[in-house]
């Protein structure tokens, strides 16, 4: 078909006008649905706490909600066993490191996990309890400071020890702060990424988090307060990462009496903005705060909108310390947070304890811990609170270098413990995956399906459903001789366009159809590049000249301006979605599209990528049965190392790509399970000896598993590794064999060497 410019389109398609930028659009246009899903998440959630519900209605609700929150901040680890707090001292030094005419105030540690201690302060009174307390800081503030031994708070602000002015015993324990000055690996490269992001990555791919650890902390103290003093009041109290902290803690243990938040409470459609330590998976599928706090119900709880914490990004850079994901906090409007708060109370009123959810807006000169909100969270208790002031506190033993080797100890422990989930990761997945039968193909297809299924719906996530295929539109750029070029646009959801250029061999017709190759580009390129010489090696170019129809997509990991496309990754996580769930939706159409073609063979698709692509090559085909070959080039590795050591020179622990953990990944699915997901369907590696990106021994660790599972089926022809000498590049020497071996025999188009 020829159009007025004397340029032909497809068959069956409309002409595409000019050129535009649709990498930008693409992205943007995913980026606007991803903020009408949040909205939509944030309307469903309202209606559904707005609903009238029974008592054993809200009961059930809050049993699952309870079960997704552990999950997805990872409270899911067995705690040690604790009887006793223990006080520590420095050699030479009193246990009492400060006191007052009340109360005494000790150093103590506690059991959490292997290897994990809870640090922090004990506030022990004279006389008996009248309610034990965990009062928790800010992430920036060490205990000493709520607890008046440091002078960086007014008295008024000081809550810990304001609390244990009224007779409550209290625990304050340490959280790992903002900081970032032991992120990273001296040997190899520090980072500016805090403390807290730096655990966050490596945590998140093992389907842990910050947060679950320091809520793991809250309950072990938790649990031995109501173990020695059953009959007391067990009270929490937390500001900015505190609150969050309480509000997880109290939602997941109805052990706590009474909970009070303050500086952390609001609508949280826009957390994708905030630090990425506060990036949590499908948290707005039921984990939000008000879904939280009705998890609190009956019991009290308290919403103090204190100012919260103000953070204006991560550390600043320096020459020899990057990598930090964006991310600011800045302070809750009161409007914000009563809103979020009033939709909490509906959950109360349902139950008909309304006065057992109470809101406090501190003047501006007042808070965290103002009077009234403790004065409200120590009689919903039935504790009467003090009035008389705080009494003065002598310090007796104290130092700001035991402060600052605390943090480094908690640090370094939920460093070391995360590192050895990663080492031990390998066992679990064995365990993750008993349910297969490698008796056959046909059995291992059958045995996998559940996997297949938790892998698009619990790792990657399940894009919006696309509507029906539109017509597409393209425009012929280029003829030669042995194929025609054209760029070719489909419709994905209103206003996302994909683009791909197509290169159809002279010889593809409906009488003759070809088979297709599918060339993915990586990391920051573009479907030009994969027309062109250098990484590429004109691939596409080179499999159109041997008859193959070539489709070369744009992958949407690319940008109009630095990490854009880094950012769908935080809006999409709370929604239960990630970048390759687009990916993935981008692959549907262009496969249904394909099958529309009668030049093309439906059933012989492959798809081949190098780094990025590389990764789409496991992925995508591990989802998507209608690729019937898969080639992973510059990316196929120990996924895990590279992803969570902090030992390998390349991790990903030391740059700045944030989006790479996929949460929970490392027990479930390395690249040999993701390669598991595509057999019995023909799988090839393809490695550079330099590629800097892994090594060969981590290459091969992961690939003898793939054969073994290939030799163990019957069909070890059907799997292939190539090494080559060269980096981070395609080589086309050994995957165009296998591509010939597998997808079948084609009509190579005439070369006339003399033209």
């Amino acid at each position: 078909m020829h159009n007025d410019d004397g340029s032909r389109t497809l068959p069956g398609t409309s002409y595409l006008s000019g050129t535009a930028d649709y990498g930008r659009l693409l992205l943007a246009g995913i980026s606007s649905l991803l903020d009408r899903r949040l909205v939509e998440a944030d309307r469903k959630r309202r209606c559904l706490l707005t609903q009238s519900k029974s008592p054993t209605d809200i009961r059930n609700a809050v049993i699952e909600r309870r079960q997704k929150l552990a999950r997805c901040i990872g409270v899911v680890d067995t705690r040690l066993p604790i009887e006793q707090l223990e006080v520590t001292a420095q050699i030479g030094e009193s246990p009492i490191i400060a006191e007052t005419a009340h109360y005494n105030v000790m150093m103590v540690r506690w059991p959490v996990l292997p290897g994990v201690d809870g640090e922090g302060l004990l506030i022990e009174p004279r006389q008996p309890p009248v309610a034990n307390v965990i009062a928790l800081p800010d992430a920036d503030w060490s205990p000493e400071v709520i607890a008046g031994i440091m002078p960086d708070l007014p008295t008024p602000k000081q809550y810990a020890r304001r609390l244990a002015d009224s007779g409550c015993r209290v625990v304050v324990p340490t959280l790992i702060n903002r900081d970032c000055r032991w992120s990273g690996n001296p040997a190899i490269r520090m980072t500016n990424q805090p403390h807290r992001e730096y655990i966050y990555r490596m945590a998140y791919q093992m389907g842990r988090h910050i947060i679950g650890y320091e809520t793991q902390k809250v309950l072990a103290v938790a649990e031995l307060f109501k173990k020695q003093s059953p009959s007391l009041p067990l009270i929490l109290f937390g500001y900015g990462e505190g609150g969050l902290l309480v509000l997880s803690a109290a939602a997941l243990d109805e052990r706590i009496d009474a909970a009070g938040v303050s500086g952390y409470f609001a609508d949280q459609t826009e957390i994708w903005q905030e630090p990425i330590y506060r990036n949590v998976w499908q948290l707005l599928q039921g984990c939000s705060d008000a879904e939280l706090a009705a998890c609190v119900a009956p019991r009290p709880i308290l919403i103090e909108n204190a100012p919260g914490p103000v953070v204006l990004g991560p550390p600043p850079e320096t020459a020899d310390r990057k990598g930090a994901a964006p991310g600011v906090l800045r302070p809750i409007s009161e409007k914000d947070a009563r809103t979020e708060f009033e939709l909490a109370r509906l959950t109360y009123s349902h139950l008909g304890v309304s006065d057992n959810i109470h809101f406090v807006q501190p003047q501006p000169d007042e808070g965290p811990g103002c009077e009234r909100a403790l004065v409200w969270l120590l009689q919903a208790c039935s504790v009467k609170p003090t009035t008389d002031g705080s009494p003065d506190i002598q310090v007796l033993s104290y130092r700001q270098a035991w402060v600052e080797e605390r943090q480094r100890r908690q640090f370094q422990q939920l460093v070391h413990y995360t590192q050895e989930l990663a080492q031990n990761a390998a066992v679990k997945r064995i365990e993750f995956w008993q349910q297969t039968d490698d008796t056959s193909p046909e059995a291992w297809i059958r045995s996998t399906r559940h996997y297949r299924r938790y892998f698009h719906a619990e790792v990657i996530g399940v894009a919006p459903p696309l509507p029906p295929l539109r017509e597409a539109r393209s425009r012929l750029i280029e003829t030669t001789i042995q194929y025609r070029l054209y760029e070719v646009v489909l419709d994905l959801w209103d206003e996302v366009p994909a683009f791909a250029y197509l290169l159809t061999p002279v010889t593809a017709s409906a009488g003759n159809p070809a088979p297709v190759v599918v060339c993915q580009h990586g990391l920051a390129g573009d479907p030009a590049a994969l027309l062109q010489a250098g990484a590429y090696r004109r691939m596409a170019e080179v499999l159109a000249t041997r008859g193959y129809i070539a489709l070369v997509p744009q992958n949407p990991v690319v940008g109009p301006a630095g990490d854009f496309f880094r950012v769908l990754q935080r809006k999409a996580n709370p929604l239960g979605m990630s970048i390759f769930s687009f990916v993935i939706a981008v692959h549907q159409r262009w496969l249904t599209w394909l099958g529309t073609q009668t030049y093309a063979d439906k059933n012989r698709i492959a798809l081949y990528g190098l780094s990025y692509g590389g990764k789409t090559a496991l992925r995508v085909p591990a989802v998507l049965p209608e690729y019937a070959l898969a080639i992973c080039s510059g990316d196929f590795m120990e996924w895990i190392v590279k992803t969570v050591s902090t030992d390998f020179s390349t991790s990903y622990m030391f740059t700045g790509e944030y989006e790479i953990p996929e949460f929970n990944l490392g027990h479930t699915f390395n690249h040999a399970e993701m390669a598991y997901l595509i057999a019995p369907r023909p799988f090839m590696v393809e490695r550079g000896h330099a590629d800097p990106c892994g090594e060969d021994a981590w290459v091969e660790h992961e690939y003898v598993k793939v054969k073994r599972l290939y030799d163990k089926l019957g069909i070890p022809q059907n799997t292939h590794m190539e090494y080559f000498a060269g980096g981070h590049r395609i080589n086309l020497q050994g995957t165009m064999e296998f591509i010939e071996k597998h997808l079948g025999p084609t009509v190579r188009p005439v070369v006339d060497h003399d033209a």
